[in-house]
Formats: C-alpha cells, structure tokens, sequence
C-alpha cells in the first residue's frame, strides 16, 4: 500500500560530528565571519584592541628612543618703554586742567584764537606747553592744576554761585580752604534746597555729569504740605507736561522711617531747573523741604549738614565710568 508522504515530518539531516583532530577554531561570539578567537595557552599574550602594540628589543635596538622636545616659544618681545616726560603737556589738557572747560571746548578756543602761550597767539591742534609757558585766555594766565573733587551737605540759605553781586551767601563760603586748587560747584542746588552738591576743577567731568544725555541719576527726599495720593504718583511715573516738555520720575515711595505720608522719596535722572519743585506744584502741591540724599551714587553717609569730604580714588573712578 503506498503510503503518504505528506504526513511525514521534515526533520534537518544530521550532519557527521567531525574526529577531535579536525575540529575548527571557534569563531567569535558566534557571529557568521567573526574574528578567530585566540587560543593562545597563555591569556597574558592574548592581543586586546585597546592594547598598546609590544616592542621587542631587536625593534628597540634599530630605532632609538628619543625624547619629545617641548614646543619651541617665541621670545617675549618686551613691551616698550614709556616715553619719559619731557615736561610738556598739550595747550587743550592744560586749559582743561585750568578748569576753563573741556578738552574738546578748549579746541574750539584754541581754533578760534582765543589763547595765547607767552604773548603769541596759538591757533595749533596738539601745541605742547613747556614748564614756565606763561598762558593766557580772556586776559587772564591760567594754571594747569591737580584734580580735586570735593562732596559738599550743603545747608539751606546758600546759593549755588561762585560770585554773587548782591553778596549773599554762597556754596563758595563753605567750601572755602578745602584746597589751594579754584574749584567751583557741579550743577545747581536752589537756595532753600539741601543735601549733596559736588565740586571739583575736572571741567571734563563736570560737562560729562551734567550733560542731559548723561542721565545722572538723583534721590530727593521731600516734605509736601498735604499727603500725597497714590493716584498722583501714579500720573509722576507714567509723566506729566510741564511748560518745558513732558517729565517723569523713575520712582516714587513713601519714606517709611518718616511715618509721614507727606514724606516722599523720589528718584530721577532729569537735570531741568526746579524740576521736582515744579513736579509737585503742577499736581497742588507746596514743597516745605526738600534734600537731595543721593548724587550719581554718592550718599550723605557721615557727612554732617554744612560739612565736605574730598572723595576716593574709587568713587572718583565710578563718576568717570557714568
């Protein structure tokens, strides 16, 4: 009877183990192809790819080791000398010095014919005075001085003038013998204002401060005659107009150490005339006192009213970076 082959399950042939002598390496991992595994009988000698390649001593006795010679340096070329003084200073420097005004004015004077060195009038860009150069503008000779920058708590009842003809007290009287340099006042306090006022001979920095662009930031702390309402604070910081233009202030708080709601501190970067006076009073209000505690980040810390300090080297350096 013919049988079904159909049933009949497939099963792989069996292939013929092979003797022991003919056995085949094992290859890595089990991997088609894979790397021949070592089968060196010392593990020692067995060969990693992270390994350093050996060097035997024939090699070794063909090539002879070397030592690595650091990277060569260029020689430091030595910075040059600074020019010794020679005891001249620039006509422009030396009228900025004086005090008459800035650098870039004093050109313009220069420029127009307006300074003299020794009876002869110079119109040069760059002309150096000597030591002994006798220089003269407006018909009087001027002194190339040291800097000095001096912090005054000016008191109420001066004015901020260097000569008054009407001989009223003046910012000048009090801060009369801080120096044998001519320095004069930054800016402008009015006469019933008080708090900071600063003087110096720097004719640079003192246009450099008091330029409208610059935007020297100011603290005044006022005494109003009525409480002063959250609305009208509101109306400072977003601005007003004024006859002068629009103007706002960057802060306005109460001074909680006054308890005072009449008491307001207020910080701004305008440099108008009366501008804080004339704030309040375009809201209603009359100013009774009124105190600048903070200038371009100098404080009244122990500087009694009526008394000056000369400034750091730090804080003289921190005005410059305004």
């Amino acid at each position: 009877m013919e049988q079904n082959n159909n049933n009949k399950s497939h099963r792989r042939p069996r292939i013929a183990k092979p003797d022991a002598d003919q056995k085949k390496p094992f290859s890595g991992h089990g991997r088609k192809n894979g790397p021949a595994r070592n089968t060196e009988a010392n593990p020692a000698d067995r060969k990693s790819r992270f390994s350093k390649p050996t060097r035997h001593a024939d090699d070794a006795a063909k090539t002879p080791k070397t030592k690595k010679q650091p990277p060569q340096r260029k020689p430091k070329t030595p910075p040059p000398s600074p020019k010794p003084y020679d005891g001249t200073i620039r006509l422009n420097k030396y009228i900025a010095n004086a005090g008459i005004c800035s650098r870039r004015e004093a050109d313009k004077l220069i420029a127009a014919g307006s300074v003299s060195v020794n009876g002869k009038v110079i119109t040069e860009m760059g002309y150096q005075v000597h030591e002994g150069d006798v220089v003269n503008y407006g018909g009087e000779t001027l002194h190339s001085e040291r800097k000095r920058y001096f912090l005054l708590n000016k008191p109420k009842g001066f004015i901020t003038t260097v000569d008054d003809p009407q001989e009223r007290q003046t910012v000048m009287m009090l801060i009369d013998g801080a120096c044998p340099e001519r320095i004069y006042p930054v800016g402008r306090l009015d006469r019933n204002t008080t708090g900071l006022l600063l003087f110096t001979n720097d004719g640079d920095l003192a246009r450099h401060l008091t330029h409208p662009s610059t935007g020297v930031y100011k603290i005044y702390q006022v005494e109003l005659d009525k409480a002063v309402t959250r609305d009208d604070m509101r109306k400072m910081i977003e601005g007003i107009e004024l006859e002068d233009g629009p103007v706002h202030v960057d802060d306005i708080q109460y001074v909680q150490t006054a308890n005072d709601k009449r008491v307001v501190g207020v910080e701004l970067h305008s440099g108008k005339n009366r501008i804080v006076r004339r704030i309040f009073e375009h809201l209603g209000y009359k100013v009774h006192k009124l105190d600048r505690v903070v200038f371009a980040g100098l404080t009244k810390k122990d500087l009694p009213r009526g008394r000056y300090r000369e400034l750091t080297e730090k804080e003289v350096g921190f005005l410059k970076m305004i």
